[in-house]
């Protein structure tokens, strides 16, 4: 999906907006960025494309966090009711960093390395202003 949007973050989170997790494609390095990049690190190059990820990815790495950000809308999250925040691999290759929903942050031995994942968004209000947030779930 080709789309005349500057490669800027703030087209990264209209798209999020828009339900859509897209990235940069660099096709002489054969190369997905996200979030995304006006120019490949590789070749130099500024021939970069918008292109849509699957969504679908596996989970590389996640912490799970006792103290909620009231700025990120992360509200009722606490020391007994934590949120997990981790990196997932997508399919595409990229490495992203998302809000892990669906798992047990209480119990952190409950979750694993390599869990198939699929994106999901999640819809707060951060500075009076509604955003969508990035997040995963198990598949």
């Amino acid at each position: 999906m080709s789309d005349a949007r500057p490669f800027t973050t703030h087209s990264y989170f209209q798209y999020l907006e828009e339900g859509k997790l897209m990235g940069t494609y660099n096709a002489s390095s054969d190369t997905m960025y996200v979030p995304p990049r006006p120019i490949c690190p590789q070749t130099h190059s500024t021939e970069m494309e918008w292109r849509e990820c699957s969504g679908k990815g596996t989970l590389a790495a996640f912490t799970a966090v006792s103290i909620g950000l009231k700025e990120m809308g992360l509200l009722g999250y606490s020391r007994n009711n934590p949120y997990v925040s981790g990196i997932v691999e997508l399919e595409e290759g990229p490495k992203v960093s998302a809000l892990i929903r669906g798992v047990d942050g209480t119990n952190p031995s409950s979750i694993s390395i390599g869990t198939p994942m699929k994106v999901t968004f999640v819809k707060m209000e951060i500075d009076e202003t509604q955003r969508t947030l990035l997040a995963f779930e198990p598949a």
